[in-house]
């Protein structure tokens, strides 16, 4: 199996979105260490790149909603994941699969 080198190499097309998880800590509140299976993903995750959008069917252009460095809620599950390296993985979704954009 290949990997990619980085997400750099990654440009998503139409109204595709790359993202990466967040990743859980690792260490509780206490101190103690988690092993890796033990950790949950979370469905909060980083736009690291976005699409430049479609034509409708009304011809009119649809702009992805979310920006690079954005912070997203993502389903569960879908999207494609991408291996990156043995540790490392992205997610591309549609725009419309992204459930919302967090505030800070």
């Amino acid at each position: 199996m290949s990997f990619l080198k980085s997400a750099k190499s990654i440009v998503p097309l139409l109204d595709r979105v790359l993202v990466q998880r967040v990743k859980a800590e690792a260490k509780t509140a206490s101190g103690l260490y988690l092993p890796e299976k033990n950790v949950e993903k979370l469905n909060q995750a980083t736009v690291l790149a976005v699409g430049p959008g479609f034509t409708n069917a009304q011809g009119e252009k649809v702009t992805p909603s979310v920006e690079v460095g954005d912070k997203v809620l993502i389903p569960q599950f879908g999207g494609s994941t991408i291996k990156l390296n043995k540790d490392d993985e992205v997610i591309l979704f549609r725009d419309s699969e992204i459930l919302a954009k967090i505030q800070e």
